[in-house]
């Protein structure tokens, strides 16, 4: 039977079912229950049927084809991205229950080096196209070659970096490659049984996490925040194989003509910074990242914030830490009048240390901080800044 929830012989009537079903998805037709098109399959009727009559069908999963866990090693500024080398990390960890090959794809000009940097860090292919043409990133050429790419090797899982490039470029990739593509992921893991992937990612603003599986078409494709994840480490004998593609560039669609390259003015890089000093609503006002800045200028580091404070209008968005923020991971983690919100500690808690200034002793931040203080930040943090200066330090 293709229904997913059907009704076999003996039902007695009793209309439980309808009560326990949340669409109005179930009808009584002559006495008997019978499941209508409105269904979504939720199992609710299940457990509510006293004669054990309802029954739902599990479809099990599609064997999916392909082989081989693949990231796309992106370049910046003449090297490797490191979230290129957070991603090989993963794809390791992912191929080891599946007993797949690492393959990285990496597209640019002049990037032998990268690719035997790929190498040394655990890649078992690296497949490499190299043409002065695709010096600068557009997202016609490269979608199109990592497509051919992955139309020519069949990776069952294919990674990409949560960048600017990556979520411009990876749904572009997939919709090539007619497959799924859940963006954004914060965790990644390997079902034991399906040997799927379970891709996670924040939903309904960061107060859920989704965990989804793409069962029924390969590639299975993931955009994946920067900082989530360990970079792979250099083995001790390296023994992947680099795979020169040919490129005939007349051949790929390129529609836009890169002009040249204005630099930003000069911001804070939270998503870099080895130390943060964040500020939340704690502080009362705007002017308490003043303090953060005094601070973070002191042990040079950058301000970071929570989304309150951006929302409130106290500082720039480049600023915020949290699920619709920043990833970070730094080594060092100050948050000063920060309570800790599960959408907040998603954005750090992965820092090697974190200390936590707090007036409410039972904030929630203090339950992942490696220090806590328990006080006012405005007594706390003047202290540490004049402890700092007496060691050379300016604020």
């Amino acid at each position: 039977m293709s229904a997913p929830v059907y009704v076999e012989d003996g039902c007695i009537g009793c209309e439980q079912c309808i009560t326990a079903c949340p669409f109005g998805a179930i009808d009584m037709v002559d006495g008997v229950a019978v499941i209508n098109e409105a269904c979504r399959a939720c199992g609710e009727c299940v457990p509510a049927c006293p004669v054990s009559v309802i029954v739902m069908t599990t479809s099990e999963a599609k064997v999916l084809e392909g082989e081989g866990v693949m990231v796309y090693a992106e370049m910046s500024n003449g090297s490797l991205h490191k979230v290129s080398f957070e991603l090989l990390g993963k794809a390791r960890e992912l191929a080891a229950p599946l007993s797949e090959p690492v393959y990285a794809v990496l597209v640019g000009s002049g990037v032998e080096d990268s690719a035997k940097e790929l190498v040394d860090r655990g890649a078992d292919k690296v497949f490499v196209y190299d043409d002065p043409g695709l010096a600068q990133f557009r997202d016609d050429p490269y979608s199109d070659l990592l497509t051919e790419c992955c139309k020519e090797e069949k990776p069952s899982i294919f990674l990409v970096g949560a960048t600017s490039i990556g979520r411009s470029m990876g749904p572009r990739v997939a919709a090539k490659l007619k497959t799924g593509l859940t963006a954004d992921c914060t965790s990644l893991d390997i079902d034991p049984e399906s040997k799927l992937l379970q891709q996670t990612r924040p939903a309904y603003g960061g107060n859920i996490m989704a965990t989804i599986e793409t069962t029924n078409s390969t590639p299975q494709m993931a955009t994946v925040r920067y900082k989530m994840f360990t970079e792979a480490s250099i083995v001790d004998t390296p023994k992947g194989e680099i795979v020169n593609k040919p490129v005939e560039m007349s051949k790929l669609t390129d529609r836009i003509k890169v002009l040249g390259f204005e630099k930003a003015g000069e911001q804070i890089s939270i998503s870099d910074a080895d130390i943060i000093v964040s500020g939340g609503l704690g502080m009362g006002d705007p002017s308490g990242f003043d303090l953060m800045q005094k601070l973070a200028t002191a042990l040079g580091g950058a301000v970071g914030a929570s989304r309150p404070t951006i929302d409130e209008g106290w500082i720039n968005y480049r600023h915020q830490v949290g699920l619709s923020g920043r990833t970070v991971r730094p080594t060092v983690y100050l948050a000063c009048g920060i309570s800790g919100a599960v959408q907040h500690q998603a954005g750090m808690k992965t820092s090697d240390v974190i200390i936590a200034v707090n007036k409410d002793p039972d904030a929630p931040i203090f339950g992942i901080s490696t220090l806590g203080v328990v006080g006012d930040l405005y007594d706390v943090v003047p202290g540490l800044i004049e402890k700092l200066k007496e060691q050379g330090k300016d604020a």
